[in-house]
């Protein structure tokens, strides 16, 4: 027979070990905060029609959104972090709850600044599955009160990635419906400025 646990449930019966044990746990877990702000972190060199229908799907899921964008200085980005704030805030200005930002150091530190509880990720395909799982666990491990969520890419955009935008682009493609109207006016007037250097 299995063994009861003295608290009785409101009816008087004993509640199962087992559903004591889920409550004690349950109840160790912080509680849910009234207002739910969530950090979009990415390079966004440059925003693609992919990353701006996550942070739409976003906007709907938390009462603020903030999409960050990484200060990488071992990298050589094709646009600024300035150009890059401006190019998102072009788009993005119709969310009243999304603003936009920039980080360098641990993402975990700029959530905590930001009072943020989630960072969002988008996932393409399972190699960015498994890049994606080994980063949230890392930052579960720095700051256990973070969560991170997944949200699975648009199958019209999962095969889509700044990188691969710059490099059609670079190349003479039709990127027309990767990104944003704006961003690609700013690519083909970075691309005239980086012929004019060349020539």
């Amino acid at each position: 027979m299995r063994a009861m646990a003295r608290i009785a449930a409101p009816g008087g019966e004993p509640v199962p070990l087992e559903l004591e044990d889920r409550q004690s746990r349950t109840n160790r877990l912080p509680r849910k905060p009234p207002h739910v702000i969530a950090i979009y972190p990415g390079s966004f060199d440059p925003i693609t029609n992919g990353h701006l229908d996550l942070i739409q799907r976003g906007s709907r899921m938390f009462d603020r959104l903030i999409v960050s964008i990484l200060r990488n200085d071992t990298k050589e980005p094709l646009f600024s972090v300035e150009e890059r704030t401006e190019m998102l805030d072009e788009v993005l200005h119709v969310y009243p709850n999304v603003e936009v930002d920039s980080f360098d150091g641990l993402l975990v530190d700029h959530a905590a600044a930001h009072s943020a509880t989630v960072l969002l990720r988008g996932i393409r395909a399972i190699s960015d599955y498994e890049y994606e799982l080994q980063m949230a666990l890392m930052n579960r491990r720095l700051s256990p009160r973070i969560e991170t969520v997944f949200m699975m890419a648009h199958e019209t955009y999962s095969f889509i990635s700044s990188r691969l935008v710059k490099e059609v682009f670079s190349l003479g493609g039709n990127i027309t419906g990767l990104v944003p109207p704006s961003v690609e006016s700013r690519l083909h007037a970075r691309l005239s400025t980086t012929k004019m250097k060349g020539a």
